[in-house]
């Protein structure tokens, strides 16, 4: 009995564990949320409120983005940083308020690319930009929770008493972020506010005070002349050298794709359509804007006085200075209490663009994934993602060792594939529009970007080496899972126009009959013929009703789609209903459930054998959702429908 009562409660609890898990779980192929969708009826926001959730992403990266230039490029730091700057302003801003119009409801670059590319080669397209996607986000959580870390640990107050211990501390905050997301996150715009807001504030204290040292001290500027000089040459030489280091520094272009992705919660107005809100439009060009030109400013004026205010030594692994150059100088100039003020401050913020990074990764997968049949039933639910995106960040962290400045590599190949396929976007976009002065410049700023990424690349594959470890994983799960749920019903809804509704209601009163019918020629023999081979094959008397049924495939590649049946008589004597879909087989089960449950009868559909080697069918079904169709036809409505009584009836001849 005792053995009895425990199994039972262990049971209850693994029972208990699963709903939390599952908790949520709905139809996310249903309702597409998409990165930072807002949740309907919940009150949008200012432009610039919202740029502070942009600024969780985008801001924080001046924690640790200084010291990293300083690394890269040296004396040149500050002539790169301008080099960037101009790529920014000039490049990427640009493209971005161009896709914030051509995406006003948060689909991204992407989401424009895929309806430039049709069929299978779209779709694993996208899952390869998903996986640069993923390679940007996750490295945003452990980069972010890493340089947090190095902020804490390098604190003067708690010098000593941590060193050592940066990838356990940057395990703990990972998995507190984790525990949110599990908890349930709702993102703040105020918090969001709060925090940019304090950062921004004590960013400017510190840029002001290390300006004035700098302004007060000119044997600094003297001295960094003389230095770039002796080690470089001419002016020239240093303009070249700064071309050619910049992509290094790619880190500061982070934070443009989230710009756009948060577009839903700018409050709109009564200006433009639903499809082309101009003033949520205009709020996020304002953002994307204002937002550029306040890094741009922190961008130039940190790497100036990072590069002439701390030796070059304490950029260097283990220095004082290394992944947080502006903290070491918020210490040595403004005191120990303002510096464990601003670390406090940086930690918060960095930890928070790792809240932003989740969100924005949690609801960029759904978008795509589940439309195409490419995730598993349990990834619907937030929780088991989660867990999923948490191991990975501590696999990630603990093959990085918490380094910020080897995951700088990763993290700017990721951004800067999502900036280049951006500008190829919109360039093909403003291309088909018959704009060719855009054309011309969207393809030049495209080449730039693909020069900035083909360099990083080379200089540091390990960004490209997890971006493509990520892309074969998403791409082998996804088309595991498209395999396992390729007999699922995949039909959204079925609407019959009104001839069609007639004939099935014409039928409902005797016993409803069905022909599968493959539309070659579509004359008069090939109706007879084919009525007259179901009549003999299943010996059929002459005066029983039949309904021709035909489907063209459109897209296979498509998974879920919604069928539109309209009715026409061919021929003068021949009712046939036609349909559009993504696969045959499961067409054909929609349409002959959805005639079940509104006459109440039990449809008969008949076929005939495919000729052919089973698994070249099978196949065919998977890729061109033709092949074999009598028998899939079977499986998904066995699939579907349980019930073998109320299960409508197939038959082959």
């Amino acid at each position: 009995m005792a053995s009895s009562t425990g199994a039972g409660a262990s049971s209850d609890v693994r029972q208990r564990l699963r709903a939390w898990l599952l908790e949520g779980l709905t139809d996310m192929a249903k309702q597409q949320p998409g990165p930072h969708a807002e949740p309907a009826g919940e009150r949008t926001h200012s432009w610039w409120r919202v740029m502070c959730l942009t600024g969780l992403d985008y801001f924080s990266t001046l924690g640790y983005q200084p010291g990293i230039a300083a690394l890269a490029a040296g004396l040149l730091s500050p002539l790169a940083t301008v080099v960037l700057v101009a790529v920014t302003l000039a490049g990427a801003l640009p493209v971005y308020r161009r896709v914030a119009e051509e995406s006003p409801h948060g689909e991204g670059s992407i989401a424009m690319l895929e309806r430039l590319l049709t069929f299978w080669k779209g779709k694993l397209f996208v899952l390869a930009l998903l996986g640069f996607a993923a390679t940007d986000f996750l490295i945003t959580i452990t980069l972010s929770a890493a340089d947090a870390t190095a902020h804490l640990v390098e604190n003067p107050h708690l010098t000593g008493t941590l060193h050592g211990h940066q990838v356990a501390i940057t395990l703990v905050l990972v998995a507190a972020l984790g525990a949110v997301f599990l908890k349930g996150f709702t993102e703040a715009i105020g918090i969001s506010v709060v925090l940019v807001g304090t950062y921004l504030a004590l960013n400017v204290v510190v840029v002001a005070v290390g300006l004035w040292h700098v302004i007060s001290s000119p044997h600094l500027v003297v001295d960094w002349s003389h230095a770039l000089t002796a080690e470089h040459g001419s002016p020239l030489v240093m303009v070249g050298l700064a071309l050619l280091v910049f992509p290094k520094l790619a880190l500061g272009l982070s934070g443009f794709e989230t710009g756009v992705a948060v577009m839903p919660h700018i409050e709109g107005g009564p200006e433009g359509t639903e499809e082309r809100p101009l003033r949520r439009i205009q709020g996020a060009k304002k953002l994307l804007t204002t937002a550029a030109v306040i890094m741009s400013v922190f961008l130039i004026t940190s790497s100036l006085i990072t590069t002439l205010l701390i030796p070059q030594k304490e950029f260097d692994p283990g220095g004082e200075a290394n992944g947080r150059a502006l903290a070491y100088l918020a210490h040595q100039y403004l005191g120990s209490a303002f510096g464990s003020v601003y670390d406090v401050s940086t930690i918060a913020i960095l930890w928070f663009a790792g809240a932003s990074a989740m969100a924005g990764l949690l609801n960029l997968m759904p978008r795509y994934l589940p439309r195409y049949g490419m995730a598993p039933h349990w990834a619907r639910a937030v929780r088991p993602m989660v867990l999923v995106f948490i191991a990975v960040a501590f696999l990630v962290t603990w093959i990085f060792k918490a380094d910020v400045d080897a995951q700088g590599g990763a993290y700017a190949t990721g951004v800067l594939v999502l900036i280049t396929s951006a500008a190829i976007a919109v360039t093909i976009a403003a291309r088909r529009a018959g704009q060719r002065g855009w054309t011309t410049g969207f393809g030049a700023i495209s080449l730039i970007f693909l020069y900035t990424t083909g360099a990083n690349v080379v200089e540091r594959p390990d960004g490209v080496k997890i971006g493509a470890c990520f892309i074969a994983g998403i791409v082998a799960v996804s088309l595991l899972s498209r395999l396992t749920r390729a007999f699922e019903l995949r039909v959204t809804s079925v609407v019959l126009d009104t001839m069609a509704s007639r004939f099935v209601h014409d039928i409902a009163h005797r016993k409803i009959r069905f022909i599968a019918n493959k539309p070659e020629r579509r004359d008069l023999a090939e109706y007879r013929d084919k009525l007259q081979q179901i009549r003999t094959d299943n010996d059929i008397p002459a005066d029983e009703d039949f309904v021709f049924v035909e489907v063209t495939v459109r897209d296979p590649s498509d998974f879920e789609t919604e069928l539109n049946v309209r009715g026409e008589v061919l021929h003068g004597r021949y009712r046939v209903l036609t349909l559009q879909s993504a696969t045959i087989p499961n067409a054909l089960a929609a349409l002959v459930l959805h005639v079940r449950d509104e006459t109440g009868g039990l449809p008969h559909i008949y076929f005939e054998w495919t000729e052919g080697n089973p698994l070249a069918q099978f196949l065919r079904f998977f890729l061109f959702g033709q092949g074999e169709v009598a028998p899939v036809t079977r499986e998904v409505l066995r699939e579907a429908e349980p019930d073998r009584g109320r299960r409508p009836r197939v038959h082959v001849g």
